[in-house]
């Protein structure tokens, strides 16, 4: 079996970005990338990936630099691919990024071949009709426990409807970020208390401060105390995604589990997190990190550090189902983050789109992903 093809479509719709004033939920992406792997044995594999999608296109599409197979570096991903076996995802990882170094290693090349990687691998588990999970190693579990992703709400009213809106609609964990936190510190104490009240002892809040708001080691250490007593299960991105000192400061000022990782790659950039960072919560987001590949061997690593791998997962059911994938591989698994976005890039680009069952996930059982991408919505919503 030969890869034929890998094409990089751009999706758009009106998203999260140009949400309407006053929104209540976040309506997904605006711009979404998927990749499509094709072989001559007719088996295709699919993957989302939330980038800059024209520019992860261009790393797809880019010409071969030079004949010389010594010479690869600054190749298009598209030519390191073709005619290569498709099962080889290992080998093909590194031949991506070896392939790619002069202009890839993190960033949109690097959640490119993460993309490409979870594609393999959807192909893999299609060629032995296996979910990918039986594929990583085994299957721990059949179902796991999923927290809704939202936003702040603007006052403690509004964040107590909310949550006992997701409440209603079967959650038993919630996670606030972003929003309207970070705008006023007093505020920003009195929304986490609203959620809490209204989740109650037995339902479990995350915290999402987000790191886009500019803050010393000492001022997110002052953030997570000014919470810790609303028992938050982990309060994640308070720093900058690579001010490693400033996490392990955060980390050893507190009990609360510290949480980071959706913006790292590779398992040596979470090596970085768990050794230098002191992270409890590792958040490989696998369209980002390098795809299950490299997932795999967070997650090995996680094992051995004995922290809690909790993946990113916030752009559609793709994701979510490769997400869900890892979590049934891993011995321990918590959480699965579900995206509550209402765009259609959200929650219509699989035919059968994930559903809460009694505050689960169910992991799916057919063959790769074991989700069928929904290629009336793909063509309704592609400009590139």
């Amino acid at each position: 079996m030969k890869i034929t093809d890998v094409e990089f479509m751009v999706l758009k719709s009106e998203g999260l970005y140009n949400k309407p004033e006053g929104a209540e939920e976040p309506l997904g992406p605006t711009y979404m990338g998927l990749v499509k792997v094709t072989t001559d044995a007719g088996l295709v594999g699919y993957s989302d990936v939330e980038t800059s999608a024209p520019v992860a296109k261009a790393c797809v599409d880019a010409p071969k630099w030079s004949k010389d197979p010594g010479m690869e570096f600054m190749d298009g991903l598209r030519s390191l691919l073709i005619g290569e076996n498709p099962l080889e995802v290992e080998r093909l990882w590194y031949r991506m990024y070896r392939g790619s170094i002069y202009y890839g290693r993190r960033g949109a090349a690097l959640q490119t071949i993460s993309a490409i990687d979870i594609a393999l691998w959807d192909i893999c588990g299609k060629f032995y009709q296996q979910p990918i999970h039986i594929l990583l190693g085994g299957k721990w579990r059949e179902k796991v426990k999923a927290y809704g992703s939202t936003l702040f709400r603007p006052t403690p009213q509004a964040m107590r409807d909310a949550a006992k809106a997701y409440l209603d609609q079967g959650f038993q964990a919630v996670k606030f970020g972003w929003g309207d936190f970070g705008k006023d510190h007093r505020m920003d104490v009195r929304l986490v208390e609203a959620a809490r009240e209204a989740l109650g002892d037995r339902n479990d809040l995350m915290v999402d401060t987000g790191w886009f708001v500019e803050r010393t080691a000492k001022e997110a250490i002052q953030v997570v105390r000014s919470i810790e007593q609303f028992a938050p299960y982990f309060v994640e991105e308070l720093l900058h995604p690579e001010d490693y000192d400033g996490y392990r400061q955060v980390a050893e000022s507190t009990h609360l589990r510290i949480a980071c990782g959706e913006q790292e790659a590779t398992d040596w950039g979470f090596q970085m997190l768990i050794e230098r960072g002191g992270i409890d919560v590792l958040q490989p987001d696998l369209s980002r990190c390098g795809g299950l590949t490299i997932g795999r061997k967070i997650v090995h690593m996680a094992e051995r550090a004995n922290r809690l791998v909790i993946p990113h997962s916030w752009s559609s059911d793709l994701l979510t189902a490769a997400s869900l994938h890892l979590l049934a591989f891993q011995r321990r698994a918590e959480f699965v983050e579900f995206n509550t976005s209402q765009g259609p890039l959200s929650r219509l680009l699989v035919r059968d789109p994930l559903t809460l069952q009694d505050g689960f996930l169910a992991v799916p059982t057919g063959p790769g992903l074991g989700v069928e991408v929904n290629h009336d919505v793909v063509d309704q919503y592609r400009v590139a």
